[in-house]
């Protein structure tokens, strides 16, 4: 049975992703980009899984988009929808701020 380092706890029963998710720090903002595009951008501070977190919101956006530098792109405006899409993922809604 492995053990992990951050909880102590077994693998299985691992809360360190559930605890990142409550304490994360998360901004939201609009980005304009070639063509006239908007890009919706969600930033976040601590190294959690980014690549499921981003696969989750664009099958619930029915949108495209990638992750790089810490960040979510996704591709068209959800600032409007974001916020309870995250809230549904497990991230704190206190700390989510969206930057019009």
């Amino acid at each position: 049975m492995e053990i992990c380092p951050k909880c102590g706890l077994p693998k299985e029963a691992c809360i360190c992703e559930t605890l990142a998710k409550e304490q994360e720090k998360i901004v939201v903002r609009k980005e304009k980009r070639k063509f006239g595009k908007i890009v919706t951008v969600v930033n976040f501070n601590n190294k959690i899984n980014l690549k499921e977190i981003a696969k989750e919101l664009k099958k619930k956006l029915a949108c495209g988009g990638t992750v790089k530098d810490n960040e979510i792109e996704l591709q068209g405006d959800h600032a409007a929808k974001i916020k309870e899409k995250l809230v549904e993922l497990g991230f704190n809604a206190e700390n989510i701020e969206i930057v019009e």
